[in-house]
C-alpha cells in the first residue's frame, strides 16, 4: 500500500461511508430515488450524484459543461451553483444509471486510493479553483461522505452508522469549528470557559476557553465554574452543526446550564456547514 499513513484514516472513513451508501440505494425502487432528505430542495438521487460529482472532482475529471434551471430555489450563491451542477446534470438519470455510475465511480476511486502515493502537504484543486493540501482534501471528503451518509439514513429511514470511522473525523472537523462557534459566533465574554458534553455513539467532553484577546481554544479538561454548559446527543450535536436541524426543532434534544443568553447565541451560531 503505498498510502501515507497520515492519509489512511480518511481513506479507511471514505470506504466505509461509500459502501453504506451503495448497500443503501442498491436496493432502491425507482420511486424512492425521489425521497425528500434533510437538505432543501435535494432528493435521495440528488444526495448520490453531489457524492458521486465529488468523487469525480477527486479524480480529477472535468466538470460537466451544463446550464441551471433558473427555478432552483435553494440556489442562492456561487458555491450553491458549483455544487448544484454535479447534481442538476443527472436529476433524470434512472435508478440503473444511477447505482452504475455510483459503482465505476468507487471502482476508479479505490484505484486512485491504491496508487495513491503523494505525501500529505500536496497542493490539490479544490472547490472553485481554491488549492488545498491533499490531507485537507481527503479529511474534508470523508467528513461530506459520512454526513450525506447520515442524509440518506435520515431520509429512507435506516439509521446506522453514528460511531463509524466517518463519524470520528466528522468529531475531529466540527470540534475544531466550535472554539469560532463560542469566541467569535456568540461573543462569549473573555475569559469565560463553555463546556460541551456529547454522549451517545460518540462521546466527548470539552471545554473552549476564551481569553483575554476573545481568542477561543478547545481544552480536553472540563471546566469548574463554566460560563454555559451545553449537553445533547451526538446525532443532535451532528446535525445542529451540519445544518440539518434548527435550534428551535431541537430544543427538547439540548440541555442547557449557567448564562442562558449565552447558551442562546451558541446554539444560534452552531451550524458551521451545510
Amino acid at each position: 500500500m503505498s498510502l501515507h499513513p497520515t492519509l489512511q484514516s480518511y481513506a479507511d472513513a471514505w470506504t466505509h461511508s461509500i459502501e453504506a451508501i451503495t448497500e443503501l440505494v442498491q436496493p432502491l425502487v425507482e420511486g424512492e430515488w425521489n425521497r425528500r432528505t434533510p437538505l432543501p430542495g435535494w432528493s435521495v438521487r440528488d444526495i448520490v450524484s453531489h457524492v458521486i460529482g465529488m468523487d469525480c472532482e477527486m479524480l480529477g475529471d472535468p466538470r460537466p459543461i451544463h446550464t441551471l434551471p433558473r427555478d432552483l430555489y435553494h440556489v442562492t450563491n456561487d458555491a450553491q451553483r458549483y455544487t448544484e451542477m454535479q447534481v442538476d446534470v443527472r436529476r433524470h438519470h434512472t435508478s440503473p444509471e444511477m447505482t452504475s455510475e455510483l459503482e465505476y465511480t468507487v471502482i476508479r476511486r479505490n484505484r486512485q486510493l491504491r496508487n495513491e502515493s503523494r505525501e500529505p502537504g500536496t497542493k490539490v484543486r479544490g472547490p472553485l479553483g481554491t488549492e488545498l493540501t491533499l490531507e485537507e482534501s481527503m479529511r474534508s471528503h470523508a467528513f461530506n461522505v459520512w454526513v450525506h451518509e447520515q442524509d440518506l439514513r435520515a431520509a429512507l429511514g435506516r439509521p446506522g452508522n453514528l460511531d463509524s470511522p466517518g463519524a470520528h473525523i466528522a468529531r475531529d472537523v466540527l470540534l475544531a469549528e466550535l472554539p469560532g462557534v463560542v469566541a467569535q459566533g456568540a461573543g462569549a465574554p473573555r475569559s469565560s470557559a463553555i463546556v460541551f458534553d456529547v454522549h451517545g455513539p460518540v462521546e466527548f467532553l470539552r471545554t473552549v476557553r476564551v481569553d483575554m484577546q476573545g481568542r477561543g481554544t478547545l481544552e480536553t479538561a472540563p471546566a469548574l465554574g463554566p460560563a454555559a454548559m451545553l449537553t445533547l446527543d451526538w446525532e443532535t450535536y451532528v446535525r445542529l452543526a451540519c445544518g440539518r436541524v434548527t435550534r428551535e426543532a431541537a430544543a427538547d434534544r439540548v440541555k442547557a446550564e449557567g448564562d442562558p443568553d449565552l447558551a442562546e447565541a451558541i446554539l444560534q451560531n452552531f451550524t458551521v456547514t451545510q
